[in-house]
């Protein structure tokens, strides 16, 4: 169980320029000066966004045709996991790994989020909802389990980019006791950006919730169907009286590669949801809807 008596979590997203890198290496000491960049600057929590680890295809020589790339990133995965795993141990932080692009044992192929906890545990939570484009390029298929993830701070969950646009998923998140919504997300325009946004900072007002979003930025070259990339990463809270007006506690500029940070209260959370101004959660009308979720 969270730890009660700690109410303010410091967090940090990461926008990440997706540059070509030399090697598998490259990429992974950029990752770690971001990871050194939270831990020093106090941070519980950071966030990479959604399909960072296709910036390690752009060392190829060449373009790869999609079957050979996703051959490429699944054979990356157990050095992606213990790559997360050792930094989260040696800098004392949890690291949300945005997403990779991964095969299971029966051939499936997930978008899956790593999940580094500062003691060493590593926890999952796929991409419930492909888009249309993962669906028909890449064949990805959506998860089937929707779990919360207990830390020391606080209850939290994750949603993949475009789960954040099904207000059902983080109502059932919210039913188990999160307090804080992670969403890893790539897009590549403004307008897949104010999709994944504005539904995200929804999902703050409808389950009186945090929520912490980081996307990529830049061009990739030598990637596939993964090439332009257009992000304000943010930090964002209820709309209600002990938080900020507009509901932003962090934004980051477009198109720039950059850290942002921001202290958030769990105290307050709990007394808004108790006593706020609305209160959306006990407010429900069970009597005449609820959610029937049938995964575990």
């Amino acid at each position: 169980m969270p730890d009660t008596s700690r109410s303010v979590i410091r967090t940090a997203a990461v926008q990440f320029d997706m540059r070509r890198v030399a090697s598998a290496e490259e990429f992974e000491t950029r990752c770690l000066s971001f990871i050194d960049m939270a831990a020093t600057g106090g941070a519980d929590f950071v966030i990479f966004p959604e399909l960072l680890t296709q910036a390690v295809l752009s060392a190829a020589e060449e373009t790869l045709p999609p079957q050979k790339a996703l051959e490429a990133l699944d054979a990356y995965t157990q050095r992606w996991c213990d790559f997360l795993q050792n930094a989260a141990t040696t800098r004392k932080i949890h690291i949300i790994g945005g997403s990779h692009l991964c095969r299971e044992e029966n051939g499936d192929l997930k978008n899956r989020c790593f999940i580094a906890l500062e003691d060493g545990t590593l926890a999952m939570q796929d991409k419930l909802h492909p888009t249309p484009n993962e669906a028909r390029h890449w064949q990805v298929k959506g998860g089937d389990t929707l779990k919360t993830v207990t830390t020391p701070q606080a209850e939290i969950g994750v949603l993949v980019c475009y789960d954040s646009e099904f207000p059902e998923a983080a109502r059932h998140l919210t039913d188990q006791g999160m307090e804080i919504l992670f969403v890893p997300f790539c897009t590549d325009d403004r307008q897949g950006y104010g999709r994944v946004r504005f539904c995200t900072q929804a999902r703050t007002v409808e389950n009186q919730c945090y929520a912490v979003a980081a996307g990529t930025v830049g061009l990739t070259e030598n990637v596939d169907n993964c090439d332009i990339h257009y992000a304000e990463s943010c930090i964002l809270t209820p709309c209600d009286t002990e938080f900020p007006p507009d509901g932003i506690a962090a934004i980051a500029p477009p198109a720039a590669e950059t850290v942002i940070f921001a202290d958030l209260d769990l105290d307050a959370l709990r007394r808004v949801r108790k006593n706020g101004t609305v209160q959306n959660l006990s407010d429900r009308r069970t009597d005449l809807y609820s959610i029937h979720w049938h995964g575990a």
